[in-house]
């Protein structure tokens, strides 16, 4: 089997080599070789391991998934010159990559927080040669989508990165809403999941518009609330926290 290396042993890398440990043999790097360790063990699959320090990257094919702050510390440290770097890095250009890491190509992706239970919506973009190795390799833990540019891929940071930071305040507010009236805790979380994992399924071949049409009669209970929404400015608010979420990629 064919070895994919993660530089990195966070949550993020232990998600993505959950995904590919059936198929690929997996090698880790990192600083610290007992975090190595507690690494493996949660994957329960035997892995190499490797500590940072002049390791040789020299034709393998990468998956970095260190701090975007330790971009130049880690290339330091590393020696050779990649086949290719599949990089999870929030904000972190190619041409940064480039310039702290050898390798003779690099593909940003950007999965989210679903990638733990295999449904992250993960987005792509970088060197075409390298296209269907990111899509066979992110798409382990998810649904893929490749971008035309650096630009988008950052626009889609704000959405689909950011996005489940979002839907909890947003599930979180409606349950307190709830206990509010009158509702148990433990009730109102169940009817939220229950709320999300529906209307997961009916949005993938619905347009949100059309399906709130479908559920808002005239003088009913939904307009009620659909009107409180709006006086609160929640579409504004929604559409300004993707507009900040992508500003901040751009500063990282």
């Amino acid at each position: 089997m064919q070895t994919i290396t993660f530089i990195g042993n966070g949550n993020m890398a232990l998600s993505i080599a959950n995904g590919l440990k059936s198929k690929y043999n997996i090698e880790v790097v990192g600083r610290d070789m007992s975090k190595l360790q507690a690494f493996e063990d949660a994957l329960k699959v035997k892995t190499e391991k490797s500590l940072l320090q002049n390791f040789d990257i020299t034709d393998r094919v990468i998956l970095l998934c260190v701090k975007p702050a330790n971009v130049e510390e880690v290339g330091k440290l590393l020696k050779g010159k990649s086949k290719v770097i599949f990089s999870v890095l929030a904000g972190t250009n190619i041409e940064k990559l480039k310039k702290h890491f050898k390798t003779k190509a690099v593909v940003r992706t950007m999965p989210n927080l679903a990638a733990s239970i295999g449904e992250s919506m993960t987005t792509l973009t970088g060197d075409i040669e390298f296209k269907s190795k990111a899509e066979e390799l992110l798409g382990a833990v998810g649904r893929t989508l490749w971008l035309s540019s650096e630009k988008e891929l950052d626009i889609a940071t704000a959405l689909a990165g950011s996005g489940p930071g979002y839907l909890s305040l947003i599930a979180e507010s409606f349950a307190d809403g709830a206990v509010k009236q009158g509702l148990k805790r433990d009730d109102a979380l169940e009817l939220t999941r229950g709320l999300f994992a529906g209307f997961g399924s009916l949005i993938q071949d619905i347009k949100p518009a059309e399906l709130k049409d479908a559920v808002m009669s005239p003088g009913g209970t939904t307009a009620a609330g659909y009107a409180a929404l709006e006086k609160g400015n929640v579409r504004y608010s929604c559409i300004t926290a993707i507009e900040a979420a992508y500003s901040k990629t751009k500063e990282l």
